[in-house]
């Protein structure tokens, strides 16, 4: 049996999002997938938020500006980030 507890499938998606939190000022990273939940972003191990805490984050590159989202960082990995969209 699965250990996967999510709530939403993940799509393979690479594009540059521009994050910001306190803790690491403003950083344009990649992404690893999407869902309708949320989204995992590739970050180094000291760029790393807390867990628990809300970042805003940006797509970039688009014809037209996109909107500016809240997310909460869910769970860390050696890789990055999971972020789970808040009010979306």
């Amino acid at each position: 049996m699965s250990e996967d507890k999510r709530e939403h499938s993940r799509t393979p998606m690479a594009c540059r999002i521009k994050i910001q939190h306190e803790s690491i000022g403003e950083l344009v990273v990649k992404t690893r997938d999407i869902s309708d939940g949320g989204v995992f972003v590739v970050l180094e191990p000291d760029q790393v938020p807390p867990v628990g805490s809300i970042v805003t984050g940006q797509v970039q590159g688009m014809m037209v500006e996109a909107p500016v989202l809240e997310m909460e960082v869910v769970r860390t990995e050696p890789e990055g980030v999971g972020l789970k969209f808040i009010n979306v």
